[in-house]
């Protein structure tokens, strides 16, 4: 087998098989095949496409470039939750613990943030001793004790994607939707997951700006999962504006401990019920979504999720009192308002920008070498709909750097359009593809 053959099957508009693709994936994992045959066949898939069939031999090719998570020794369901990154997300903190609680196994491999603001991992280590850094025997141990983990990816696990990707990076040919849900479902795969539930965001703070894009990828995510075997689930929700309030790592944290409280902001409890609910079927706690999020509302109201939350992070070495004490998380030494120059309705936020704001005062990494000032970002006081008078604080900024909050605040302001009449802001919960 030649890749030359291969490359010029595909540019010809042909089917690869599966032999086919596997061989490709392998030898160029290996170094056997050199990176400009690797970007011309990218290049032909870019414009050719991949059908279903192509599209799920070349995932599972690339969960089996690496080592794969065996999550065998825990007992029941184990479910895992992805979401395809947006302005303010901090879902994993509030809803593993409530997923958790309700006796489903949430077995999660995280990474951190590059970009806007930080990943899972960033957040968590708000958490004075919190550590992913753990065995994966620890892992699994924890998981069958109280049903949650979290830990870094310290195993090498689709290796082929990330050479794929930083190839593809180069070469104009990230945008294609095989390309981008097998990159995504490769590594979900190899992390040993039972049951699959995505989070894929549309609008201005997304990946996919257009909704027909996120819906065309959530479909493609879920059939690549059905195609290795693991029941997957897509939620397409709104990402036009910041999820929730806070934009910063322990800010972020703090609204999640808030929600566990019964005190979260609507949308992201909307997010978090919604996606919770999944999971608890998913796991087999539940028969169906109304009585899974019964059970949801349940352990929040009586408190046994902002238990598990403390538990959890007790177990991987940080202080639990720091979930029943906010003031322990990391705190910035300036905090301000920015305020509004205009009056009228909020009509449209430009999401993306508030999370540059964020990343300017520490709060996101640039290359992978940053170091996240944790304590920083921003405290939402209008979104979109809201009626705001001029003088009025849109945001309370936290910052360490007189000089990063100036320039974040004048970038803040300009993020915010408004309007003189009402506005009717669109569904935050856009479909479920199943």
């Amino acid at each position: 087998m030649r890749m030359y053959d291969l490359i010029m099957k595909k540019r010809n508009g042909g089917e690869l098989s599966r032999e086919e693709i596997d061989f490709m994936i392998s030898e160029y994992t290996a170094g056997s095949i050199p990176d400009y045959q690797m970007s011309a066949m990218m290049m032909a898939i870019y414009f050719r496409g991949m059908n279903e069939e192509e599209t799920a031999a070349l995932t599972i090719a690339m969960a089996n470039s690496g080592e794969t998570l065996d999550l065998s020794s825990i007992d029941g369901i184990k479910v895992d939750k992805h979401s395809t990154g947006g302005v303010g997300d901090k879902t994993s903190i509030a809803l593993g613990p409530m997923v958790a609680s309700c006796g489903v196994k949430i077995a999660k491999m995280s990474g951190r943030g590059l970009g806007h603001t930080g990943g899972t991992i960033d957040k968590l280590e708000s958490f004075e001793g919190f550590s992913t850094g753990i065995t994966s025997e620890h892992f699994r141990n924890q998981v069958n004790r109280i049903g949650i983990s979290i830990m870094g990816q310290t195993l090498d696990l689709a290796p082929a994607d990330k050479k794929l990707y930083a190839l593809r990076d180069v070469t104009a040919t990230v945008d294609n939707m095989s390309l981008i849900a097998s990159s995504i479902m490769s590594k979900k795969i190899a992390s040993g997951a039972d049951a699959i539930i995505l989070d894929v965001k549309t609008g201005s703070g997304a990946f996919m700006k257009k909704e027909e894009d996120a819906f065309a990828l959530a479909k493609e995510m879920v059939t690549l999962g059905k195609h290795a075997g693991r029941q997957t689930v897509a939620v397409i929700s709104d990402m036009d504006e910041p999820l929730g309030f806070a934009v910063g790592n322990a800010l972020e944290v703090k609204e999640a401990i808030e929600t566990l409280q019964g005190r979260g902001p609507e949308d992201f409890v909307k997010l978090c019920m919604t996606l919770g609910a999944q999971m608890v079927v998913a796991g087999g706690k539940a028969e169906n979504l109304e009585q899974a999020e019964k059970m949801l509302s349940k352990i929040i109201e009586d408190g046994t999720a902002l238990r598990k939350l403390a538990e959890f992070v007790e177990a991987q070495g940080g202080n639990p009192a720091a979930v029943y004490d906010t003031t322990l998380l990391p705190q910035a030494s300036i905090v301000e308002e920015i305020l509004s120059e205009k009056e009228g309705y909020i009509e449209k936020i430009i999401c993306d920008e508030i999370g540059i704001c964020s990343l300017i005062l520490g709060g996101g990494r640039e290359t992978k070498e940053s170091k996240i000032d944790l304590s920083v970002g921003l405290v939402l006081h209008k979104k979109v709909g809201d009626y705001v008078k001029k003088g009025e604080a849109l945001a309370t900024v936290h910052a360490n750097d007189r000089q990063k909050l100036e320039a974040a605040k004048e970038r803040f302001v300009k993020a915010y359009h408004y309007c003189d009449k009402p506005v009717v802001k669109a569904a935050f919960i856009k479909g479920i593809v199943r």
